[in-house]
């Protein structure tokens, strides 16, 4: 009977393992990032808006990370990068790879399996693929650096053609010079070296992955500049950008007034008196240039919110 039992366990594993899939499928992404409400992309993935991207580009790491921390998201930073264009930063849609070091047996589940599935090529270059517009192509690859580089400058050409982003590894690039001449493409790594991938085997696309200090999902909204990078979930987007956007005119104001000399360190530092709100909103109506979302916007957020 026992013996019957493990024949019974290992037939049933055997066919998990041979139903395994590279990547997941758009039922089990949306089963993952199921807080998400809004346009999702054909792969399942949350497809967070264009407008929100390129507002988020203005926002201070700091800023996001502090609304992520209140709504209980400790785990969505990474820093210490080499960054290929420390200056340029950039946002995008997650799409990730896992990667682990060879093992053969497994290796060749997954080979088979991207080939029924119609990939082609090295299996590195398979989540180059299914990148879209907008999308940032994120690997966890465990830090390996020598032997352990995902791509070169062809590849880094086939990623900002299919995407106009570039990528963020957990992990390394060779061929660095010819990357930094892609115009457009930035990269976040962990390190650089001449040699080639060596004893790493894909494990899988769209799958949740670890980032150093971070738990990615696919489509999930990066922000990524030369401090760290910040992985915001989807359905937290707009309330990041929105809350951060107002803390920066917030700022904007307290400075100004501070350097006039109008208020103390401890009248801007503390809870506004109605005073001070009045003067505020008598601002934003002098200064609507310094406005990155709609007065209708704002003035809804204000509303909903106890300053």
């Amino acid at each position: 009977m026992k013996r019957t039992y493990l024949i019974l366990a290992l037939s049933f594993l055997c066919m998990k393992m041979h139903s395994q899939q590279v990547t997941l499928t758009p039922e089990q992404i949306k089963a993952i990032t199921s807080e998400w409400k809004g346009e999702r992309s054909a792969d399942g993935r949350p497809h967070v808006s264009d407008k929100l991207l390129t507002r988020l580009k203005a926002i201070r790491l700091e800023e996001a990370w502090g609304v992520l921390r209140n709504k209980g998201y400790l785990n969505q930073f990474e820093g210490d990068w080499m960054v290929l264009h420390p200056d340029s930063a950039m946002t995008g849609r997650v799409v990730t790879a896992q990667y682990w070091p060879m093992r053969p047996d497994v290796d060749k589940l997954i080979k088979d399996k991207g080939k029924a599935e119609g990939r082609i090529g090295a299996p590195n270059s398979w989540p180059i693929d299914v990148l879209q517009k907008g999308d940032i192509y994120i690997a966890d690859s465990y830090g390996k650096v020598v032997d352990g580089t995902l791509i070169g400058d062809n590849l880094g050409n086939a990623i900002y053609a299919r995407s106009a982003r570039g990528v963020i590894f957990y992990g390394a690039v060779r061929d660095i010079e010819g990357l930094g001449e892609i115009k457009g493409f930035n990269a976040w790594i962990k390190g650089y070296d001449p040699s080639f991938i060596q004893q790493m085997m894909l494990g899988g696309i769209n799958v949740p992955i670890r980032i150093g200090r971070a738990t990615v999902l696919p489509g999930d909204a990066v922000l990524a500049k030369k401090g760290g990078v910040v992985f915001i979930p989807a359905h937290l987007l707009e309330e990041v950008v929105l809350n951060s956007e107002f803390i920066a005119l917030r700022d904007a104001f307290g400075h100004q007034r501070l350097r006039e000399g109008k208020y103390t360190p401890g009248q801007i530092d503390t809870q506004w008196t109605d005073e001070i709100k009045k003067d505020f909103l008598k601002w934003l109506d002098a200064n609507p240039a310094k406005l990155p979302m709609s007065r209708q916007e704002l003035d809804q957020f204000m509303k909903d919110r106890t300053w």
